[in-house]
């Protein structure tokens, strides 16, 4: 049986359902079984998501409301204004910063694969697996939206932009 287009979501009323001071993840795609991950994201005036490295995802960023810049890892800056498509390459350093009026937009990127824990390598040297319980990663989850960050001491989320609690 195929699958059947259906829609999701309409911008325009989870952005006039939403608080205007709320921040962080409005929206997220969320079904079963798809292979995209998508997030509506509001940043309030003058918030900022903080220099951050995506090393395995391509992420395209529509800017739907407001404006504001991206930094890049060479200093290059972006400006970002209603309309704006912007590609976010894999191994690419950036930072966002919302202008006077807030920046919401939306991304869009191919679905993170599940993690998985393994042994270290040599684990099982000998036939015996003498490992222990994995790390807890906890701290590095965002409490706003759940994501997992890959930086070891993560300052902001690179999904909703929400700040880390201090260490």
């Amino acid at each position: 049986m195929n699958a059947a287009p259906r829609i999701l979501a309409h911008i325009a009323g989870l952005l006039a359902a939403a608080a205007p001071d709320e921040r962080g993840a409005l929206w997220h795609l969320a079904e079963p079984g798809r292979e995209l991950d998508a997030n509506l994201v509001r940043l309030p005036p003058g918030a900022e998501v903080g220099e951050h490295q995506e090393d395995v995802l391509d992420v395209l960023l529509v800017v739907l409301e407001g404006a504001g810049s991206v930094r890049a890892g060479d200093g290059q800056v972006l400006d970002l204004a209603a309309g704006t498509v912007l590609w976010l390459p894999r191994t690419s350093r950036r930072a966002l910063a919302a202008g006077p009026n807030g920046l919401t937009y939306l991304t869009v990127h191919r679905r993170r694969p599940g993690l998985a824990i393994k042994p270290p390598s040599g684990a099982y040297e000998g036939g015996a697996y003498e490992g222990g319980e994995g790390p807890c990663m906890l701290d590095r989850v965002c409490q706003e939206c759940g994501r997992l960050s890959q930086d070891p001491a993560p300052v902001f989320c690179s999904r909703c932009g929400e700040r880390f609690p201090e260490r």
